[in-house]
């Protein structure tokens, strides 16, 4: 997690200063898109849609046979979230939870198949805290994760078993007020749904781990 922590911090601190110049703190400074912004234009209810990448390890133990228990996973995910703002003079608080429909996992052979294990939807509550700069603001988020694990054996014959997984989440994001209700977001969040056992497998029983790193975008409406 250090290096895309790292790559992210990079990004805002790049950013931030980037809309410092545009603003060039004075009155002279003028921008198409980015202006004076009233501390206001933060506060309230929003909605929007996201989407984007992820990767991580899913863990299977016991491990299949000539297989290993930790395996690099990747994939897409896809939804939506809500949320509302305050603005404190300078600092901001809010909430924020969003529902993801994904296909983050990853699969290996097996005897006469495959053996598949992936998250195929999630979701996080989480709290926000960041610090507005005119129309754009840097945040720091974290809270609680849950999502659906599948695992599924292929062999001409399907079967397959899915559990329900709980754990924390916790990330960086950056978000720009495009207008006085649209705003841009790009954020990155490292999300643990933690161990569960799946029964009732051809291969025996299983306990899996999902764990991923997330590079998503979005876009919200204010309210």
């Amino acid at each position: 997690m250090r290096h895309p922590v790292i790559a992210v911090l990079a990004l805002l601190s790049a950013g931030a200063s980037a809309q410092a110049a545009d603003l060039n703190w004075n009155s002279n400074a003028t921008s198409p898109i980015y202006g004076n912004a009233s501390a206001a234009q933060w506060t309230g209810f929003y909605a929007g849609v996201s989407g984007g990448y992820g990767w991580g390890t899913t863990t299977n133990a016991p491990p299949l046979a000539g297989g290993q228990a930790n395996n690099n996973s990747a994939g897409w995910h896809l939804g939506a979230q809500a949320g509302y703002n305050i603005d404190m003079g300078g600092f901001l608080i809010g909430g924020e939870a969003d529902l993801q429909w994904a296909n983050i996992g990853y699969n290996e052979p097996i005897a006469g198949g495959t053996f598949e294990a992936k998250t195929d939807f999630f979701g996080t509550v989480r709290g926000r805290a960041g610090v507005p700069v005119g129309q754009v603001m840097p945040y720091a988020t974290g809270g609680l994760a849950f999502g659906r694990g599948v695992a599924q054996e292929s062999t001409g014959v399907v079967t397959s078993q899915t559990a329900n997984h709980f754990g924390w989440t916790a990330g960086l994001g950056l978000e720009a007020q495009a207008t006085s209700n649209i705003s841009l977001k790009a954020e990155y969040l490292y999300v643990d749904l933690g161990e569960q056992a799946y029964a009732g497998l051809p291969t025996g029983n299983r306990d899996i781990t999902q764990r991923f790193s997330i590079i998503r975008a979005g876009i919200n409406y204010k309210f």
